[in-house]
C-alpha cells in the first residue's frame, strides 16, 4: 500500500473496509432471519397458528436480533454521515463518502424492510423500531441530499 495516502484516502479506503464488514453481518442476521420465517412459505402477514410454539420463539429470537441489528446500524449511520459533515474534506470528496454510505444503506434497507414485512398478522406496535425506520430515513435522506450537492438546504 502506498505511503503517501492523503487523510481522505486513508478514510475512504477504512469506510469501504468497515462497510463490507457491516454487510457481511446484515446479510448473515437476514440469512438467520429468513430461516426463523421459513414455516410462512412467503405467505405475509402470516397467522401465528400456521406455526408451532418453537417456530414462534425461534423467529421471535431471530427478528429481535435483526431489529437489534437495525438499531446498531442506524446508530452507526447517523454517527457517521455527522462525521463526515463535520470533517474538513473537500465537497467531491465528502460526496464520495456519502455515496459509500447510500450504496451500503439502500442494501442494508431491503434488508431491514423484512421486519415490517414479514410479520404475522397480530404484531403488537413497536415505538422503538418506528423510531429507528424514521432515524434512518433522515439519515439516508440527508446522505443523500449531500450526495446531489444541497448541503445549504440543510
Amino acid at each position: 500500500m502506498n505511503n503517501d495516502l492523503s487523510a481522505f484516502d486513508k478514510a475512504r479506503t477504512g469506510l469501504w473496509t468497515s462497510l463490507q464488514k457491516h454487510l457481511a453481518a446484515v446479510y448473515e442476521a437476514e440469512a438467520a432471519f429468513a430461516g426463523g420465517v421459513a414455516f410462512a412459505a412467503g405467505t405475509f402477514p402470516f397467522a401465528a397458528s400456521a406455526a408451532t410454539a418453537e417456530e414462534l420463539d425461534l423467529y421471535g429470537q431471530h427478528r429481535r436480533t435483526l431489529r437489534d441489528l437495525f438499531t446498531d446500524e442506524t446508530n452507526q449511520l447517523d454517527t457517521l454521515t455527522k462525521a463526515i459533515r463535520q470533517k474538513g474534506y473537500a465537497e467531491d470528496e465528502k460526496k464520495q463518502l456519502y455515496l459509500l454510505l447510500l450504496g451500503y444503506m439502500d442494501i442494508a434497507a431491503a434488508v431491514f424492510a423484512r421486519l415490517h414485512t414479514d410479520v404475522p398478522a397480530s404484531l403488537p406496535k413497536d415505538e422503538e423500531l418506528a423510531e429507528t425506520t424514521a432515524r434512518f430515513a433522515r439519515v439516508q435522506k440527508f446522505a443523500r441530499l449531500n450526495v446531489k450537492g444541497l448541503p445549504g438546504l440543510l
